[in-house]
């Protein structure tokens, strides 16, 4: 039943453990094998406790297929190719039927009811003492975070679900509507945040924790869900913005306390570009020969589409909060070759004609009209559009390696929820520092040598940054270094003008989402968030229609038509 995460050797005897976790359910899925220990012969000790956290991961990657194609093909970014098949091609018109696998809610709740089980089974190890508060506190709040998340996807895809917070004796029970209502997705909201907010330990798993290692290459922190991120992100949906902005700057903050300078002044702040050398995450060239393209840094060691490359280094850790790895030697297979790529895949989805014109619409900072992350995020050598971000280690000279990354999240999407919150929490001005060129330069004036009452907001919590950069007097605020996530792509600002206009700023901030995060498994939950808090349908239609226009497909005005109707917004809720 289960497929492991690349966590061979994690710790001893963890992979035994885990290979037995998911048939503690077999009441839910299938009839235990007798080959296999039961229950009563599991969770003896913080071995078989990390055993379950492990078997749980392993089980929530056989979701990034579904993950990336439900919030990624039913809007705007990615589109089918002539090889859909038709549950693509009905999710790509917003025409799903009963039997489309993709449009399926058992997977989820497959791994919801495992972290059920394992949620109950760490209550009994706590209370027989086999782990100590402290370790049961710091798995528990794990694994409820991630049952949060799954659950936050099912309401952005499924609308109204059932909340269930047990292993039920009959998987099929839940047809039973009396005995397991669905739940409003504004109703499960609330839930999940009452539930979430109680969590016992919000950050992730300290360095001293058994969880925290190196195996096979992969340091295994960034495996776990960052719960900060996710209850800021269930704060953000249900409208609480001051608390999704409080929520957000803590992950901002992650390396405040570090002894490491480096660390303190660029974990998640999106750094700037370093201009001498480029060894950084940003869009950049060769120093002096800026109006050259060929000049553009476009490797796997420098640069913003490093990030997608590079393994797990000082620069990786800058950026990256929660990536799951596939390995050549573990199940699950990487499904993103497959899904994406033109040679040694099936080529099924590419890059939408609406995604590449708003990169041809952008403008860098050498005056060069286009936005350099086209070229780092889709290849088009071939003469077909190919999605890149996923299979930069993929290589035909090694077919059947399909090693690659499930990339989950990152600090530029914090930075943009956070700025997104702010934006409705009345601070234009910090929400349009962050996505433009960053606090220093957007609370600075260049005609001023002191920048000692300069370069920071001189607002109260989550919107005090100090980006101060003084030479006279010399000073360094903590946030002298943040770019902005246009300036870090070497783009032009937009118009400050945008400050005192909320609704315009919104949508350049989830304009600038697409521009970013595309095709990394956001952009139908932002249109999708915004449509519903402006109450405004067309505002998804228009986006959705405009894609399909764009690849000259017959059914365009079709489906902008459905999606004017916000009933059509949600997948049926087929069992």
């Amino acid at each position: 039943m289960m497929n492991y995460l690349t966590i061979r050797n994690f710790t001893r005897g963890i992979l035994p453990a885990a290979a037995l976790l998911l048939f503690s359910c077999k009441k839910t899925f299938e009839v235990l094998p007798e080959t296999t220990l039961d229950e009563s012969q599991m969770y003896r000790n913080i071995y078989d406790a990390d055993a379950a956290i492990i078997g749980i991961y392993g089980k929530l990657e056989t979701l990034a297929e579904q993950y990336v194609v439900l919030n990624e093909l039913r809007g705007d970014l990615i589109t089918v190719t002539e090889n859909a098949d038709t549950s693509l091609q009905q999710l790509n018109e917003h025409a799903v039927v009963a039997g489309n696998k993709y449009a399926d809610p058992r997977s989820f709740y497959q791994v919801i009811f495992n972290c059920n089980d394992v949620l109950k089974n760490l209550g009994v190890m706590l209370e027989d003492k086999k782990i100590t508060q402290a370790d049961y506190n710091a798995r528990y709040s794990d694994i409820g975070a991630l049952r949060s998340w799954l659950y936050l996807q099912l309401g952005i895809h499924f609308g109204e679900v059932p909340y269930i917070t047990t292993a039920p004796e009959n998987v099929n029970d839940i047809k039973n509507s009396a005995a397991y209502p669905r739940v409003p997705f504004a109703t499960l909201l609330q839930q999940l945040i009452a539930f979430t907010e109680q969590l016992p330990v919000l950050d992730i798993y300290p360095s001293g924790s058994s969880l925290v290692t190196t195996v096979d290459g992969y340091a295994t922190q960034k495996f776990f869900i960052n719960r900060l991120c996710v209850l800021g992100d269930l704060y953000l949906w249900n409208g609480d913005y001051r608390k999704a902005a409080t929520t957000y700057r803590a992950v901002m903050e992650t390396g405040a306390n570090s002894t490491n300078t480096d660390e303190q002044f660029n974990t998640y702040k999106i750094r700037y570009a370093d201009v001498a050398n480029n060894n950084d995450l940003a869009v950049g060239y060769i120093r002096y020969r800026e109006q050259d393209l060929q000049s553009l840094i476009n490797n796997a060691a420098q640069g913003w589409k490093s990030m997608f490359i590079r393994s797990q280094d000082a620069l990786w850790n800058e950026e990256w909060i929660w990536v799951l790895p596939f390995s050549k030697s573990f199940a699950p297979e990487n499904p993103f070759i497959n899904l994406f790529a033109a040679d040694g895949g099936s080529y099924l989805l590419k890059p939408s004609r609406a995604v590449i014109r708003n990169w041809n619409s952008q403008v860098q900072n050498n005056g060069f009209p286009f936005d350099a992350r086209k070229l780092f995020s889709i290849d088009t050598s071939s003469g077909r559009p190919v999605v890149m971000k996923y299979s930069y280690n993929y290589s035909l000279l090694t077919p059947l390696e399909k090693t690659g990354n499930w990339f989950l999240y990152r600090a530029a999407q914090v930075h943009l929820h956070y700025a997104e919150a702010a934006n409705r929490d009345g601070e234009g001005k910090v929400a349009w520092a962050l996505l433009n060129q960053g606090i220093a330069t957007a609370y600075d004036n260049a005609s001023v040598t002191d920048k000692t009452n300069l370069q920071q907001t001189f607002e109260p919590a989550p919107y005090n940054f100090d980006g101060r950069y003084g030479t006279a007097p010399y000073f360094r605020g903590p946030w002298h270094r943040n770019g902005g996530i246009r300036g870090r792509a070497y783009l032009t600002p937009l118009s400050t003008g945008l400050q005192q206009q909320a609704e315009a700023l919104e949508e350049a901030i989830v304009n600038e989402s697409a521009l970013e995060l595309a095709f990394e498994g956001n952009r139908w939950p932002d249109l999708l968030r915004i449509a519903l808090r402006k109450n405004d349908a067309s505002f998804l239609a228009e986006k959705v229609g405009t894609k399909l226009q764009l690849e000259g497909n017959a059914h365009a005005s079709e489906v902008k038509a459905r999606l004017l109707n916000k009933a059509n917004w949600y997948l049926p809720f087929n069992w």
